[in-house]
């Protein structure tokens, strides 16, 4: 492997494991272990674990913004088939993994954001990025009169953001698909009045 396949297999490793198992019970010999490289490696790369987790959630959130704009940026469909579209790549994700992983960020905030203030302002970073994506795509829906001329597009991306993370964490919980159903059948109806 050459030098940044090292890294990148390391955080992908990583990544997989903290997704299984929180950042907190991840070690770094865990990660070491599962990805077949020397403690050495990590250390070159990586200055701490604190370090390696800020540098997870920056490649998880490069490759997710990366399918975010595919969905949301994809102009064959209207903005409203581009949300159903994101929403339904989510439950499929949900479903595939069996309940147990969730949104990594989503995860990583849940227990981070009240015990390090620099994974809590890279994290709101991240959801920020998020949320101004479905902000776009709500405001272009409203602009082609396909929602609610009256809705405040940043409002329902904030609400979509919050209400969904909320929806995995029940789904996870549950171990069914049934609250982001529940949710992507209220966002619609409630929040972009569509029936």
């Amino acid at each position: 492997m050459t030098p940044n396949d090292t890294r990148n297999h390391i955080l992908q490793t990583g990544a997989d494991l903290i997704g299984q198992k929180g950042f907190g019970a991840t070690g770094i010999n865990a990660v070491l272990t599962s990805a077949g490289v020397p403690k050495g490696s990590f250390y070159h790369y990586f200055s701490s674990k604190n370090d390696f987790g800020l540098a997870v959630i920056d490649t998880f959130a490069q490759e997710y913004d990366t399918e975010l704009d595919q969905i949301l940026n994809d102009t064959s469909r209207s903005c409203v088939d581009r949300i159903r579209a994101y929403f339904d790549s989510g439950l499929k994700t949900m479903s595939n993994c069996e309940f147990t992983r969730g949104c990594l960020i989503g995860n990583l905030g849940q227990e981070l954001a009240g015990q390090n203030e620099t994974f809590r302002r890279r994290l709101d970073t991240v959801f920020q990025g998020w949320e101004r994506r479905f902000e776009l795509c709500i405001e272009e829906a409203r602009l082609a009169g396909d929602v609610d001329e009256f809705i405040n597009p940043a409002d329902a991306a904030s609400f979509l953001l919050s209400g969904w993370e909320g929806a995995i964490l029940r789904a996870k919980v549950l171990k069914s698909t049934e609250p982001m159903e529940r949710f992507v059948r209220v966002f619609f109806r409630q929040c972009l009045g569509i029936t």
